[in-house]
């Protein structure tokens, strides 16, 4: 183990949160607990908006889980990061994108990381709620910064293929993968964006489909934790000597070193997606454990 990773692993030991049941670890997206927020980032219209993981203290730097719903012809204002990465995802609908001056109209389940120091922001066009997430990893543990444009991003000159990065998470795309790190059936998997695309210790952003009776075997990261969100299905997680029921719009976080399994014990499918955060930038590490 390196000297960094020591220290990260001393300071995630003494900043520990209170000992919690498996159970008591995975929240849920309710739209019963959204609070209404105008104007977010000096943008037009309203979010309805919930925290479900906020500055935690991980031995990582992931720093939040946001959930909610943009309203109809409503933004999140043009603004930039200079010391965090964040990612925008749409689950359902459509929603024009920004990153860094260019504006494309995304088709949901999509997402786009924004790196730090590039100006963006989101709008949704559209008469519906667009389903939104944001997940967001910091370079200094539990700091948040933010600066905004003043720039509502509504009207925004559109370009019919976007010109900044973005992944699709579309079912097609994805590829079979028998017996994943051991388990039972076939996954469907993929990985959009991999630890290059991100300047921060971000590892990856995964999207895996399991069917039903499938499973991903039991495996440990000694140097990555991972978000899994449920996009939809059910299942029992695994984690060490625990274990709990998740369903749809549930979120799961896995610490470094713990070993943990999903299986889908639901009649349809079961999907994820995985955002890792490696511990030291760039080093990731997978061990399947019998």
């Amino acid at each position: 183990m390196s000297k960094i990773l020591a220290a990260l692993v001393l300071l995630a030991a003494a900043t520990a949160l209170p000992a919690q049941s498996l159970k008591e670890k995975i929240v849920h997206y309710s739209h019963d607990q959204l609070r209404n927020i105008p104007k977010v980032h000096d943008g037009a219209g309203t979010l309805n908006y919930m925290a479900l993981y906020q500055r935690p203290s991980y031995a990582s730097k992931f720093l939040f889980l946001h959930r909610g719903q943009l309203m109809p012809k409503s933004s999140i204002g043009r603004h930039y990061h200079n010391r965090m990465e964040e990612m925008f995802v749409i689950l359902d609908g459509k929603a024009e994108f920004t990153i860094d001056g260019r504006t494309s109209l995304i088709e949901g389940p999509a997402g786009a990381p924004c790196r730090m120091g590039s100006v963006h922001g989101i709008y949704n066009p559209t008469d519906e709620p667009v389903e939104w997430m944001n997940i967001a990893v910091t370079t200094i543990r539990g700091e948040y910064d933010a600066f905004n444009t003043g720039d509502t991003g509504v009207g925004a000159p559109l370009d019919e293929v976007p010109i900044f990065m973005s992944m699709k998470l579309r079912e097609e795309e994805l590829k079979e993968t028998p017996n994943m790190y051991g388990g039972k059936g076939t996954a469907l998997y993929r990985r959009p964006l991999p630890f290059q695309v991100f300047k921060s210790d971000w590892a990856y952003a995964d999207h895996l489909i399991l069917p039903p009776g499938a499973s991903l075997g039991k495996h440990r990261h000694r140097g990555v934790e991972e978000l899994h969100y449920v996009i939809r299905g059910s299942g029992q997680l695994h984690v060490e000597d625990e274990q709990a029921a998740f369903a749809s719009d549930d979120a799961l976080f896995i610490e470094y070193n713990q070993v943990h399994s999903i299986e889908n014990t639901g009649s349809e499918d079961m999907e994820l997606l995985i955002i890792g955060v490696a511990l030291e930038k760039d080093v990731l590490d997978v061990e399947v454990v019998e």
